[in-house]
């Protein structure tokens, strides 16, 4: 077995639901923090959890209690699964570099070191949506993304083709009318590009001082999303036979 077949293997065997790989020299220009992020490192691993969808379902025109605390735990693991997998590269002589799940290193901008949507989309997980969120095929935006940086020589994946077509769910439930219903084919050359940033940032600032909230989230994209909607309601009719 190649070094990319094993880990990928190791990853799912790990508990991550996706994984793939992108090839670092795809994202010149993507703003890291810090600006000599990448120097050391050609890939990066990006693997996903999918939420539980009677959690994200309970997120109506607000997030729900449920829902912070889910992706808070969800958060957790993929942490602690980004450290083992980090451990695995380093065993087999090479360097690694874990980028923890929605840690904020610029709390005016809200960014975080790199974008893990990104590169998931560069490691064919998903396509980005209109809300700027990756799309993936089996469980649509209700999924939450780590990376690992590393030199290991590995074999990249290829971007998804864009599957929204004329969708407006997002862009009519956005609490904040944020969404612009923009499409791309591939990515949006900047955030402004396809969202109101500023009424985004206010809405997602008020959702943080609900009571058991405390954080950035809203969710409502997520939950109307129908690529996510078709997985849970498949779910429910298979439970149902």
């Amino acid at each position: 077995m190649d070094l990319t077949a094993e880990i990928k293997a190791f990853c799912r065997k790990s508990g991550a639901d996706c994984a793939g790989i992108a090839d670092l020299v795809l994202i010149d220009g993507l703003p890291v923090i810090p600006s000599d992020l990448l120097v050391l490192y050609r890939y990066a691993v990006t693997v996903g959890i999918g939420l539980r969808n009677d959690i994200v379902d309970t997120i109506m025109n607000r997030p729900s209690a449920k829902y912070a605390r889910h992706c808070r735990e969800v958060n957790q693991v993929l942490n602690d699964l980004s450290s083992r997998i980090s451990h695995w590269i380093e065993e087999k002589g090479y360097k690694a570099e874990a980028i923890p799940a929605s840690q904020k290193v610029d709390d005016e901008g809200l960014c975080g070191s790199i974008s893990h949507k990104a590169l998931a989309r560069l490691a064919g997980l998903g396509w980005q949506g209109k809300s700027l969120l990756l799309v993936t095929p089996a469980f649509g935006p209700r999924v939450r993304l780590t990376s690992i940086l590393t030199d290991m020589p590995l074999q990249p994946d290829s971007p998804l083709k864009n599957r929204c077509g004329t969708c407006t769910e997002c862009t009519e439930a956005c609490p904040a009318g944020a969404i612009k219903n923009v499409s791309t084919e591939s990515h949006y050359a900047t955030r402004e590009e396809a969202l109101h940033l500023d009424r985004c940032h206010h809405q997602l600032l008020e959702f943080q001082k609900l009571p058991e909230i405390g954080y950035t989230f809203c969710g409502v994209c997520i939950r109307v999303c129908p690529f996510g909607k078709k997985k849970s309601a498949r779910k429910k009719k298979t439970a149902g036979q």
